[in-house]
């Protein structure tokens, strides 16, 4: 490879492309951030269900921002091919910018939008700015999983103009907001997302003018180059072979399988979920662009985490599925809830991947994150909240609690929830015992409770997972608790439907632990006391689960317990250990 690149009539020695690329992360960093500073709902703004990214004029990613969820990022990596199938460059002009949410061109359901800004220098197509956002509402029967085709989920956007030459394209506007149950939150973001566009194109234009740039196209086909090369390299480095898994969702009216084949075949990968279950005849259905999209992430995440994230790492990974099934769903099929299914994804690529990376990978954990969508009168309000279980226990240290995994979003925050709507959340914990016991524990969930203020109906829509079928442990670990959504009056609903509330009724939800990793009776005694400490294990448990009999030794009706008070009964846990272990 030549020490030297030539972009236009500039030499670029290869310290300033790490100079450049650098920079071009930090310019979709710039992108994401005046994103989440104008963004209208607490979705964008607080929980991050979003991505951000910088394209060539081929349409190839070039650099994302730090965060984002992998089912947006790829998906909208893939989605760039059709914007510009629809729109190529002789047909844009500045101010011009794109949006769509197809879920079949995009992140796979009609709540996720996606706009795209052709940037320009000199009048000539330079790059493109895009980013995917979940919009606070987009119609239809309202966010669910009760949908039987997807007409019913509400507002579906071609790909087309939101703004022609700077001019808003007023009639889809009218459009929009004549369909969405908050047309203020809904519009209000379409415009912080193309500001975040323009952001990064201001900061990009710098860009090439400090460094003597007219054209981005050498540039980044060295990055996606060298994206590639990397990741062909750490797959080289693996054994070929072929290894399988089974993976199993709640689904909505029975229960889904996802099987998962995985080869590897030199330097390349190749994953296919043929077997899975048939596409449902209800919203929790997983386009191809989307399972393909937590699929790469799967197995950037397992293999070349450091590899930067753009077209090239794409390329040696090659992933399938049957028509008409559940991860390559067909149009109408309804989709709203896909992440219900589509969080299994790397779970289950893990699962056949340990074969390869013995001692590498985590234990399943929580997987789908928990969605639950909250409507009401007096006043009217529609409040989309997510919320997050245990990560699996690692091979080398716990699970986490209460995080992301795969998705990424955060939690909103009770006192902003409280502050925008009538909602009041009455509890929320880390959920004792919830993480799968093990060598190492696995992350816990968390108990929660919603009330509301006012005497008016109300009503939730819960797309919830892992409510029969906890996360596994792995090698002898133990499962997570799997999660719950009931009601004050003990029902029990389906978790995946639109429920009905009275003005007093108390709504619980606990989402799932991760499972454990490895022989619990093999932890170190002093975790377990230390998790008993913290509250994450109670006692009882220490000893049924860990073979570690924990005393309290201070007096039975103190408030405060402090953790010198706790110990350890040696005699009694060698009996329960060796007990366990003849």
């Amino acid at each position: 490879m030549s020490n030297t690149l030539a972009p236009g009539d500039a030499a670029l020695d290869l310290v300033s492309l790490e100079v450049i690329w650098n920079r071009l992360l930090s310019v979709a960093n710039e992108q994401q951030d005046a994103l989440m500073r104008t963004a209208f709902s607490t979705i964008v703004r607080e929980s991050q269900d979003l991505a951000c990214g910088l394209f060539d004029t081929k349409g190839r990613m070039i650099a994302q921002s730090i965060s984002g969820t992998p089912g947006h990022i790829n998906a909208m990596a893939t989605s760039m091919r059709h914007f510009l199938a629809a729109f190529p460059p002789e047909k844009l002009a500045p101010g011009d910018v794109l949006i769509t949410n197809d879920p079949w061109m995009t992140a796979g359901q009609i709540n996720d939008i996606t706009i795209a800004t052709p940037i320009f220098k000199k009048r000539c197509l330079i790059a493109l700015f895009a980013n995917t956002c979940h919009a606070a509402d987009i119609g239809g029967r309202i966010l669910s999983a009760e949908a039987r085709e997807v007409y019913e989920e509400g507002l579906r956007l071609p790909i087309m103009k939101l703004f022609d030459r700077g001019a808003p394209n007023e009639l889809l506007l009218q459009i929009v907001r004549a369909n969405v149950r908050q047309p203020d939150e809904v519009v209000g973001d379409f415009y912080a997302q193309t500001s975040c566009n323009e952001a990064g194109g201001r900061a990009l234009l710098h860009t090439m003018e400090e460094f003597g740039l007219e054209s981005l196209d050498v540039i980044a086909d060295e990055i996606i180059h060298r994206s590639e090369a990397a990741v062909r390299q750490q797959i080289r480095e693996l054994p070929d072979g072929e290894w399988q898994s089974e993976t199993w969702s709640d689904g909505f009216e029975e229960p889904i399988v996802i099987r998962c084949r995985l080869r590897i075949a030199g330097d390349e990968i190749f994953i296919d979920f043929a077997g899975s279950s048939p596409q449902s005849t209800r919203g929790i259905n997983v386009v191809l662009n989307y399972t393909h999209a937590y699929a790469s992430f799967a197995v950037k995440a397992a293999i070349y985490p450091d590899v930067p994230h753009n077209d090239g790492s794409f390329r040696p990974v090659h992933v399938t599925a049957p028509p008409g099934s559940i991860l390559n769903a067909l149009d109408p099929a309804p989709v709203a809830s896909r992440q219900a299914v589509g969080h299994f994804v790397p779970s289950a690529i893990f699962a056949a991947l340990a074969g390869a990376l013995p001692g590498r990978l985590m234990a399943p954990g929580a997987d789908p994150i928990w969605l639950s969508v909250w409507r009401g009168e007096e006043p009217s309000f529609t409040t989309t909240i997510f919320q997050v279980g245990g990560t699996g226990a690692r091979p080398t240290m716990d699970g986490l609690s209460a995080v992301g995994f795969p998705s990424g979003v955060a939690g909103v925050p009770a006192e902003v929830i409280e502050s925008l709507s009538p909602l009041v959340m009455r509890r929320r914990q880390l959920w004792p015992d919830s993480g799968g016991a093990g060598l190492w524990r696995g992350g816990l969930g968390q108990l929660t409770e919603f009330a509301r203020r006012g005497e008016a109906r109300w009503s939730v829509s819960g797309i919830v997972d892992r409510t029969r079928f906890p996360a596994p442990g792995l090698l002898d670990g133990r499962p997570g608790a799997a999660g719950e959504m009931y009601l004050d009056n003990g029902f029990r609903p389906n978790p995946k439907s639109l429920v009905d509330l009275k003005p007093s009724q108390v709504v619980f939800l606990s989402t799932p632990g991760g499972g454990g990793y490895g022989n619990p009776f093999s932890r170190d005694p002093e975790l377990v006391l230390r998790d008993v400490i913290y509250g994450y294990v109670t006692a009882e448990a220490a000893a049924r689960e860990y073979g570690v009999l924990v005393r309290y030794t201070g007096k039975k009706d103190d408030v405060v317990r402090l953790p010198e008070e706790w110990v350890i009964d040696d005699n009694a846990t060698n009996k329960l250990r060796g007990r366990r272990e003849s």
